[in-house]
């Protein structure tokens, strides 16, 4: 088996593992960045909604919002899109360190042999670890962009339904008012109560594949494609972080001969919290806008103003109508759900590498005994 299938599978592994850990704060933190409100003040255009434009975030902090959610949708409501996660996460990462690996490879080939001619030390440097990890991530973007579309769909569900709810309740309160005194106040309630009594109906993946291509047909399952592609420098910045702090650890450990070159499961996992995390500040905006995208645009309330056709139209309105501080709503859950997924993914993916090679050593040997 190659190191390239060994990575490849260790990396899914790894990916799981933390994507189930981690799950609740993925979801808390795409409802965190899909919500969205106007500056208070600012008049929106084509606005069904004067209250709910104006309104501030649905805030308080990750806790806070983790309860609003098992209070309201049950300890499901955190685990909303976790099957296709699972999946997407699985896909995602056996294709892109598969990938990675053989374009790592073929990076210190040319390493070596730009030694032998007297250029370099027949180490990799910076830009190449940057080039190999945009290169690996580029090709897992396009191969499971589908996949976190229908992870995102999910995700929101409910909170879009509730911003059509609220739209719904709004329009119903301007009818009475319209045509007051003729809407006694009986029938007025009995509407609202109507109203208040539906439930968000049962959203599963093959419901969310069915409004994706009713919606946009194919291409709508590549919605959010040009920031998830510009982001592919996240884990490009990521990995030369982290490939930088494990080729100084083991130099360091040579250098003062201090047994094995090899590197701890925890400096493992703290190269790799310390990669994600750096990684992670740079990239967060694209994050956001990607995620907006990839929601129901129903979550703008049915006001245009707050809803977007595509990456350029989403830049612009969210600095119009929101502000600056919008790309960054949120962050501070990614950090913490990024930072302890990567360290887990890391650290998981390097023992399970380990423990292939081990297997793969021991095989030969007992085959061998056996005859």
């Amino acid at each position: 088996m190659s190191n390239a299938v060994v990575n490849g599978l260790a990396g899914a592994g790894g990916g799981i593992i933390a994507q189930i850990i981690t799950y609740p704060l993925q979801t808390v933190n795409t409802r965190q960045q899909t919500d969205r409100f106007a500056k208070k003040g600012l008049l929106l255009a084509h606005s069904n909604s004067n209250s709910q434009a104006h309104s501030p975030s649905h805030g308080g902090g990750t806790l806070m919002q983790i309860l609003k959610v098992i209070r309201t949708e049950g300890l499901g409501g955190l685990y909303s899109g976790l099957k296709p996660s699972l999946f997407g996460t699985a896909a995602s990462q056996g294709i892109y360190y598969y990938f990675y690996q053989v374009f790592k490879n073929k990076a210190e080939v040319l390493a070596i042999a730009r030694k032998k001619k007297g250029l370099g030390d027949g180490t990799v440097g910076m830009f190449s670890w940057l080039l190999v990890a945009a290169i690996a991530g580029s090709l897992n973007v396009l191969f499971t962009n589908p996949i976190w579309v229908l992870v995102t769909r999910m995700q929101t569900h409910t909170q879009a339904e509730m911003k059509i709810m609220e739209a719904k309740r709004e329009a119903i309160l301007r009818e009475a008012s319209a045509t007051a005194p003729s809407m006694d106040v009986s029938t007025l309630q009995d509407k609202l109560r109507k109203l208040d009594s539906n439930k968000p109906s049962p959203y599963g993946t093959a419901q969310a594949m069915r409004e994706v291509y009713s919606e946009a047909g194919i291409k709508g399952f590549w919605k959010g494609l040009i920031p998830t592609l510009v982001m592919v420098c996240n884990p490009s910045i990521q990995f030369m972080i982290y490939e930088s702090l494990l080729k100084h650890l083991k130099a360091k450990r040579a250098a003062t001969k201090q047994g094995s070159k090899g590197v701890s499961a925890l400096e493992v996992f703290l190269a790799g919290a310390l990669a994600k995390l750096g990684a992670t500040l740079v990239t967060y905006p694209l994050l956001v806008v990607k995620s907006r995208l990839q929601a129901k645009q129903e979550i703008g309330g049915g006001n245009v103003s707050l809803q977007y056709t595509g990456t350029v139209d989403a830049i612009f309105k969210m600095i119009r109508y929101e502000g600056l501080p919008c790309f960054y709503k949120g962050m501070s859950t990614k950090i913490v759900q990024s930072v302890l997924a990567a360290s887990v993914l890391f650290m998981v993916k390097e023992e399970l590498v380990k423990a292939a090679v081990i297997l793969v050593d021991k095989t030969p040997k007992a085959i061998l005994k056996s005859q």
